[in-house]
């Protein structure tokens, strides 16, 4: 793409936009802005055959042709090759516009309504027809249409890339004037065709002549991924047919990538207006659809909420028959929620099964799905699923300041159930972060790009399939040789989670700064208050009764401070209720665990503490969690069902002796009388991809760090010395 021109071009457009000032706020010129530059990008398009159209929709006017017979010969008159109709009836284009100003309003209106049916339902969702009206009045109608129409936005001149970008930066620069910060990211297109490169790594069916296969994104945006998909396949195999499928919940970038479609000749019925994930008014749009290669970018870090009851109540009553049977995502990222649609989504495989071929999916993501949530919670368990099913293939780790509009780092994830026999339970990750050159201008954030010669090292890298590959990259200006591929059995990202108590110890003393602290606590403080608000007479009389019970129970715990401190509870909690018998009290529960709160002190020296049955109380304070890895040779998927609130006793049987030897071997050293909760044991999965790429550094020698301190020092007196002066 040339920099320059798509400088010129946002430039351009920005400063049409900038002349609805008054009228409209900065972040309403997204209502027309976004519109008319669709309907100028197809008036490119059908303008050199607009005559040819005109008179053949005269012919058929007067031979009272059907509307369906008509749509299908008007297509064939502009364009004999289109297989989706594409024209437009109108005698109007942008020029013949301006050749009537005080009708313009009617004349555009007229025009839009001249569409063929597709681009009509396209407008409609831009709303556009709702602001000519406004336009008009404010006498910036003919100012808008005639500024537009010096713009060449014709696709042999303005390629869908730089579209993409340009309305990318539009609906960037509307947010910014909202002060909103848009959650969705334009893919770069180097990163879609390195997704391509991976996801056809291997997968000879698909450069077969005539072969069918069909690509879903479910949050295709204006398009970009699955324009980028097709035009990668096709350069390879031009006889393949491919069927492309996506679904965007957002009416312009719905519209956007529709007219894009519309203009290649694609079938715009298979992109889908709507909720991908449900928001109770629609859902998914291809449901109980498979798909053979799936490429997406969901929103990263998004909130769910809008999503949140129909996704819960798939999750609940449907479980795995559903799509989310795995686990729910924290409520601020939904992204690991369109990975699992996307894999409900696969066709099924079996190998040396002919009708079962499987699915490949290529995802983005950003740095949260390979590690957030504890063991046992929505995230693990999603990322366990895909692993113990043997479907997660490789990541590769991306560079920063690739998109647009985010300078975050990002992954791809490469998931497929149809692995060739030598990548079947492992999984490669692949550092790409040094796989960038810096670009001689920035686009907003995008201060980074992968070169196509850099596309081709990490596909081959990929492809090669190997531990501890190395490749030459740049760090620091400075060429070093770097481990960039690993490969790891699918086991090796697993851990148990076990909670490893230890016994409560406290001492007992009824001093007085200890029975002080027994107005602290609750239980005993509500003993002076009362809940007959009323009454006044009888909340005043059971508040004097409540601090006379008080006082009793201060007095017979003053009656043990001559016993000292005591070291076991059980001798203190015996003192204790024969000095309440001797008052005559009767303590209940709740008071009696006040008392032994404000009266106890944690101790390494004291006895356990122990319950009714004789054994150790834990002590919360101590506990602590250990993970332990799954030992070689663990078999998986592991015997546990997914849940929090599953039972986990076939997993405890299946590794007791693990916990065992592990606890024997690094924690009873240390402490002793530790001991195992097997039933808060849990399984966790997390891909600490950088930790495995990681690579230590020592600092400076302490000569070398002194004489640059030393030297410093001086510059600066050098300075202070020249300002006294």
């Amino acid at each position: 793409m040339n920099l320059q021109a798509h400088e010129n071009l946002k430039s351009t457009i920005w400063e049409i936009a900038n002349r609805l000032r008054g009228p409209y706020r900065p972040p309403q010129y997204r209502l027309v802005m976004l519109p008319i530059v669709a309907l100028r990008r197809l008036d490119c398009v059908l303008e050199p055959t607009k005559d040819a159209v005109l008179k053949e929709y005269a012919k058929l006017t007067a031979q009272n042709m059907p509307e369906s017979a008509m749509e299908r010969l008007l297509g064939r008159a502009a364009d004999p090759d289109r297989k989706h109709p594409l024209y437009n009836t109108s005698p109007y284009t942008f020029e013949r516009l301006l050749g009537d100003p005080e009708y313009i309003a009617p004349n555009l209106v007229s025009y839009i309504n001249g569409f063929s049916s597709t681009a009509r339902t396209i407008f409609e969702k831009f709303k556009f027809t709702d602001q000519i009206e406004k336009l008009d009045a404010s006498n910036r109608l003919f100012t808008i249409v005639k500024a537009m129409a010096d713009v060449d936005l014709h696709p042999d001149r303005i390629d869908n890339l730089q579209m993409g970008y340009l309305f990318e930066h539009l609906v960037m620069r509307f947010n910014e004037q909202a002060n909103e910060e848009a959650g969705d990211h334009f893919t770069p297109r180097e990163v879609i065709r390195l997704m391509a490169n991976l996801v056809y790594t291997g997968e000879q069916d698909v450069y077969t002549p005539g072969i069918f296969r069909t690509i879903y994104d479910p949050a295709c945006g204006t398009g970009g991924m699955l324009s980028e998909s097709e035009k990668f396949i096709l350069g390879q195999n031009s006889q393949a047919n491919l069927a492309l499928h996506g679904q965007e919940y957002n009416d312009e970038s719905w519209a956007i990538c529709c007219s894009d479609m519309l203009i290649k000749d694609e079938d715009t019925k298979n992109i889908v207006l709507g909720d991908t994930l449900g928001d109770g008014k629609k859902g998914d749009g291809f449901e109980n659809s498979s798909f053979h290669y799936m490429l997406a970018n969901p929103p990263f870090g998004v909130e769910w909420k809008d999503q949140k009851a129909v996704v819960e109540r798939e999750h609940r009553e449907m479980g795995f028959s559903g799509r989310f049977g795995a686990g729910l995502p924290t409520i601020n990222d939904g992204s690991l929620l369109f990975l699992q649609h996307m894999i409900e989504k696969m066709h099924p495989y079996k190998e040396g099964d002919e009708n079962a071929i499987g699915s490949k999916i290529a995802v983005v993501f950003n740095g949260s799905p390979l590690f957030s949530g504890d063991a046992g919670s929505g995230p693990s368990n999603i990322r366990r699923w895909i692993i113990e099913n043997d479907w997660l293939d490789a990541i590769v780790a991306l560079p920063d300041q690739l998109y647009y509009n985010t300078g975050i780092f990002t992954y791809i994830w490469l998931v497929t159930n149809r692995k060739p026999p030598k990548r079947r339970g492992k999984v490669q990750l692949i550092d790409g972060t040094r796989f960038f050159q810096r670009m001689k201008k920035s686009l907003n954030n995008k201060r980074n790009e992968v070169t196509e010669d850099q596309i081709r090292d990490l596909t081959r890298i990929y492809g090669n399939f190997r531990d501890g590959e190395t490749a030459d990259v740049r760090i620091n200006g400075d060429i070093e040789t770097r481990v960039v591929s690993r490969i790891f059995e699918n086991r090796e990202f697993g851990f148990l989670k076990v909670t490893v108590e230890r016994p409560l110890r406290m001492n007992f003393e009824a001093a007085p700064a200890r029975i002080a602290r027994l107005d602290d606590q609750s239980a005993f403080a509500n003993l002076a208050t009362s809940k007959k608000r009323k009454d006044d007479k009888a909340a005043a009389r059971e508040i004097s009764e409540g601090r006379t019970l008080q006082d009793a129970i201060r007095s017979a715990l003053a009656t043990l401070e001559a016993k000292g401190r005591y070291m076991d509870r059980e001798a203190f909690d015996a003192d204790l209720t024969r000095a309440a018998k001797r008052a005559g009290l009767k303590l209940a529960a709740p008071i009696k665990k006040a008392i032994l709160a404000a009266l106890g002190a944690r101790d390494p020296d004291a006895e356990i503490c122990r319950d009714g049955k004789g054994r150790p109380e834990p002590d919360s304070e101590l506990r602590d969690t250990e993970n332990i890895p799954l030992p070689e040779g663990t078999a998986l998927p592991l015997p546990m069902q997914f849940g929090p609130d599953k039972p986990n006793d076939r997993l405890v049987e299946a590794f007791r002796d693990v916990i065992d030897a592990y606890l024997a071997r690094e924690v009873l050293p240390h402490v002793a009388d530790a001991w195992v909760d097997y039933d808060k044991t849990k399984v966790g999965y997390e891909i600490p991809i950088n930790r495995h790429f990681y690579v230590y550094k020592p600092p400076r020698p302490l000569d070398e760090i002194e004489a640059d301190i030393i030297k410093l020092e001086g510059d600066i007196a050098g300075l202070l010395k020249g300002l006294v002066a």
